[in-house]
């Protein structure tokens, strides 16, 4: 099949970018031949919270046009033109914030209905709302023939926006793309960690909704603090850290080390491979990436009982599901390390990351 996919990809950076190449990848897999359409301009300067909106990774050896901006119309006729006249087999475009409505929702209806036209939901509603976000979601799902939703949370908020398309779930694959575990010792010696110490991960952006903050106060249980287990904080800080340096200061918590800055794909194996669980205790969440680059790191881990995280984590088998409050997070960590769980839950682990193949996510969006 001859298939378009818009999205973030190369030399944009972060989570989704990374699901559009490696999704392209596993339809060049089976046999399709596939484009990506992606970003001249993604977000503006002026509401990009991080440093920097690209990579500098090596390209990833697909065919890539950086076209689209997401704030100019004329290029939203340009490519939507060229589109139509084309014909796709089949378009898939990524869904994950309001924002792009109007420039994927544009350029799909200009391009027509004769290629079908299929959504790939990361989310519909945002964590962060904003004024008219559902308009925008709204007139996005009128230009798609059809949606897979990543997590059943994505699929039931569908239903606000539409009720009659015909629409799919598979979860998210795993992100086999970061490189290979090494060993514990390896990983902590290369980021300068101690070796002997317990070691938990928080990996990814930082905002108020994924609950760093509620991470930090648990940190400051005495269970924890006696087993003088280790917090790594990994990503950029898209908040202003002060909120976060406060509560450290407050407990004073010595065993936290905060790594800001957005962590480069070459370093990932390294920091999950130095942890013993990742910890996600977010406030809202739909489905995560995080917990896919975990499976394949095959770490035990711990999310919160929030949109579709706990659809993901078998409870006391790969991981805990807990209220995303601190008492239930200390809690849960506590348990991890009292009663020696990391040998079991990797095996569990393991087990669990067979379901989260890429042909499959492949083979639902064919059928669907």
């Amino acid at each position: 099949m001859n298939i378009l996919i818009i999205g973030p990809a190369h030399p944009l950076r972060g989570g989704i970018a990374n699901f559009t190449e490696r999704l392209a990848k596993a339809f060049e897999q089976e046999g399709d031949r596939v484009e990506v359409l992606s970003f001249s301009l993604q977000y503006p300067s002026c509401l990009f919270p991080g440093k920097t909106q690209y990579t500098n990774k090596a390209a990833p050896g697909l065919e890539i046009r950086t076209r689209l901006s997401s704030v100019n119309p004329l290029t939203w006729l340009r490519e939507g033109l060229r589109i139509r006249r084309k014909r796709y087999d089949r378009i898939l475009v990524m869904y994950w914030i309001p924002f792009m409505a109007p420039c994927l929702g544009t350029v799909l209806r200009i391009a027509g209905s004769r290629s079908r036209r299929v959504a790939q939901l990361h989310n519909m509603i945002p964590h962060e709302p904003k004024p008219l976000d559902r308009w925008f979601s709204k007139y996005f799902t009128g230009s798609v023939d059809g949606f897979l939703a990543l997590s059943q949370s994505v699929l039931d908020d569908l239903d606000a926006f539409d009720k009659k398309k015909p629409r799919a779930l598979n979860p998210h694959p795993i992100y086999d793309n970061f490189g290979e575990r090494v060993s514990k010792e390896q990983a902590r010696k290369a980021l300068g960690l101690d070796i002997h110490k317990p070691v938990i991960l928080f990996f990814g952006f930082v905002r108020k909704y994924k609950g760093l903050d509620l991470l930090l106060e648990a940190m400051a249980d005495q269970g924890l603090q006696k087993k003088n287990v280790l917090l790594v904080v990994a990503g950029e800080f898209y908040d202003h850290p002060d909120e976060y340096m406060q509560i450290i200061q407050q407990h004073q918590l010595e065993n936290v080390i905060l790594h800001n800055q957005f962590i480069d794909d070459e370093k990932v194996a390294l920091y999950f491979s130095a942890c013993d669980m990742v910890v996600q205790p977010y406030r809202s969440a739909t489905q995560s990436g995080v917990t896919q680059i975990g499976y394949h790191f095959e770490k035990p881990m711990l999310v919160t009982d929030v949109g579709g995280l706990w659809e993901i984590i078998p409870h006391g088998k790969a991981g805990y599901v807990v209220d995303p409050e601190p008492a239930s997070i200390a809690e849960a960590i506590n348990h991890f390390y009292d009663q020696d769980q990391e040998a079991f839950m990797v095996q569990n682990v393991i087990r669990e990351k067979s379901r989260y193949a890429w042909d499959k996510l492949v083979a639902k969006l064919k059928q669907l």
